[in-house]
């Protein structure tokens, strides 16, 4: 009896231990949840602003022209209140003393509720910009400035036959426009191609552009008084007179190659990527052009998303161990990402994260409440986004359990210092098989965006963990200025409950290379799981009936039978996925939903075959998929290894 009560015992305890091993690592949903703010019946919330008012209230402003008051907004059945009407697609709204300022497309408006009715009875106009009726020329703002001004910032519009070609049709589109109370308008500064997300942050005005033509990916960039963002559409009017930014468009052609070329019918030919090609980066064209402002941040294309849009920072005592750093919403994908930034030999950089994805619909515009919750405005009307549904308002709300993921990324002279959230486990994070880091940057041309170019695998020589278990410092060799750097820590497990990170790859923007005490070989841990013991190889010997080579004197070895042929097995999603990250496939592509492009179970149904796809991936047939506005670009750059695994992946799919 005795006996069988023991072994009862250790097979529960056995038990318990093994599901304690096999726990899955939480998600992101685990720490901080999405609640559908409750709306009632009528108002569709295309939601193009976002503001907390002084007491707590929610206003929003929509794409559709109205302004709402959000009572209670954090209750479970807030109030909507309609605050105005009949106004031209909202992009964003600001309060200032008691009133609601927003951006029309062609002006910036003061809402004022004269008899307290709740209901604005004056729509005043304080600055009014020129538009050309272009689709594409909408306005963002305004963002009130530490000065009491408000910036603007307007959208280009495209070409005629170059559809693909963006314009400054009219005054002001590219520019930021900084806007006095009494109607005084003076450019801020020039360069901007889709500037959909601004914010002053620490008294410093941001903003995030979207990949484009001369713009390889999206990412944020500190703006200056006289900065060239990098498009050069805008450069028409840098001869006004009020223009802070002199660099004109003949300088600029002068040196970048537009490519405006034409094809034997003399109709205008739209520039593709060019494989093998020499090519300009952004601060190579520094050097030509000073006033060209670089990132602070790269955001990479169809990682970290397509159509980014606004900025905010995380506030004191919200958010976990996030407080200070900045979030940046995507409206293409429907995610939010987490950017931890510093300040490196007088120059801003610093690391991106995965922060949370699974909204509802693009993410445009985000607010605080009093709560510490975070208010999620969302549209995607005419854009496309990851999330099927048309419009949105929804929270982000954190639970105060602490995640396990990197806090933060800081460059050293000699690598990188990764500093986490809870301690790791030493052994895994002593391994150099746990690390992985890579380099790449973008092309900076007409070309709509650019693929990662000069991509580099970079050595980790040695790695050092604090006493304490919460940093990690790498040695890596061949640090690349100027580049994106991808810091891969798949194999680091917390020490609590060996749990790999949430989100477990940065991506580190290094404009600069800080100076400073390297790291010595003797105080870090080189010990590599992964390595292999190097073999010996020696000649075989010859055995009785084996025939020796006159010549050489070695014995002549029979070559073993043929073995049947093996039968090859698809990709799994994890064996690809990589793939399709690299090569930006899963910003337009998912799975089984339809998003900017059709769903991969959807291209499987058509049966093409491996080396079709392959083709495809090359040369698109758009007139293949009419049901789709944006075109894909030709993508040369995908090896025919890669493009071949993502086709029997897809291929797989219909079986």
């Amino acid at each position: 009896m005795k006996y069988t009560f023991k072994i009862l015992t250790m097979l529960v305890l056995s038990l318990s231990f093994s599901k304690l091993s096999a726990q899955e690592t939480p998600k992101e949903e685990d720490f901080f949840r999405i609640f559908k703010v409750r709306v009632p019946e009528g108002p569709i919330l295309e939601v193009g602003g976002l503001v907390t008012l002084p007491n707590g209230n929610l206003a929003l402003s929509t794409r559709r022209g109205e302004v709402y008051v959000v009572e209670n907004p954090t209750s479970v059945k807030p109030y909507f209140r309609k605050f105005a009407t009949g106004l031209h697609e909202i992009l964003g709204i600001a309060e200032k003393n008691g009133a609601i300022y927003v951006a029309q497309r062609g002006e910036l408006t003061k809402l004022i509720d004269k008899n307290m009715d709740g209901k604005a009875d004056v729509y005043e106009t304080i600055y009014a910009w020129p538009l050309s009726g272009h689709y594409h020329e909408y306005s963002f703002g305004p963002k009130i400035a530490p000065d009491g001004t408000f910036m603007v910032t307007g959208n280009v519009a495209f070409g005629n036959e170059e559809w693909w070609r963006a314009e400054s049709r009219v005054p002001m589109r590219g520019w930021a426009m900084k806007i006095t109370e009494n109607g005084t308008m003076t450019p801020f500064a020039a360069g901007l191609r889709s500037p959909a997300g601004l914010n002053f942050i620490d008294d410093k005005f941001y903003y995030t552009e979207n990949q484009g033509d001369w713009v390889g990916s999206g990412g944020l960039w500190n703006v200056n008084k006289g900065d060239f963002m990098g498009h050069p559409a805008s450069l028409i009017w840098t001869d006004r007179k009020d223009s802070p930014l002199k660099l004109k468009s003949e300088s600029f052609y002068a040196k970048m190659d537009e490519r405006r070329l034409k094809n034997e019918n003399g109709r205008y030919i739209k520039p593709e990527n060019r494989v093998n090609e020499t090519f300009k980066t952004l601060f190579e064209a520094k050097k030509d052009f000073p006033e060209l402002k670089l990132p602070s941040v790269w955001l990479p294309y169809g990682i970290l998303g397509v159509s980014t849009s606004e900025p905010v920072k995380i506030p004191e005592n919200t958010f976990g161990p996030f407080a200070g750093q900045i979030l940046v919403g995507d409206q293409g994908m429907s995610i939010i990402s987490r950017i931890f930034m510093e300040t490196v030999n007088g120059e801003e950089q610093g690391a991106a994260f995965l922060f949370r994805k699974g909204f509802r619909s693009g993410v445009l515009r985000m607010a605080w409440g009093t709560d510490g919750s975070l208010f999620v405005g969302e549209t995607n009307r005419g854009w496309g986004s990851a999330g099927d549904a048309n419009e949105g308002l929804e929270r982000l709300v954190y639970n105060n359990k602490m995640p396990f993921e990197m806090k933060a990324v800081r460059a050293m002279p000699d690598g990188f210092e990764i500093e986490f959230t809870k301690p790791v486990d030493r052994k895994s994070a002593e391994d150099l098989a746990s690390y992985s880091v890579e380099s790449f940057i973008y092309k900076y041309q007409p070309v709509y965006g650019s693929p990662p170019v000069n991509n580099e695998t970079l050595k980790i020589s040695g790695v050092k963990v604090s006493a304490d278990g919460l940093k990690a410092r790498l040695i890596v060799q061949n640090l690349r200025q100027y580049y994106i750097h991808t810091i891969t820590l798949d194999g680091v497990r917390d020490k609590e409950a060996f749990y790999s990170l949430i989100h477990p790859t940065a991506y580190y923007t290094l404009n600069q290379i800080p100076t400073g005490t390297k790291l010595s070989m003797a105080e870090v841990s080189t010990r590599n799981s992964e390595a292999q013991p190097v073999k010996t190889v020696t000649a075989p010997k010859a055995t009785k009936g084996t025939t020796v080579n006159p010549t050489t004197k070695k014995p002549v070895v029979k070559p073993l039978p043929a073995k049947a042929p093996v039968v090859a097995v698809a990709p799994t999603y994890k064996q690809v996925e990589g793939i399709l990250t690299k090569n930006t496939c899963l910003a337009c592509h998912n799975t089984t939903k339809k998003q900017i492009g059709p769903s991969f179970t959807e291209i499987a149904k058509r049966k093409y075959s491996d080396l079709k796809i392959y083709q495809l991936i090359h040369n698109p047939q758009p007139q293949n998929w009419p049901g789709y506005a944006t075109e894909m670009p030709p993508m040369p750059q995908v090896t025919k290894a890669d493009a071949l695994k993502i086709a029997a992946w897809i291929n797989s799919l219909n079986k």
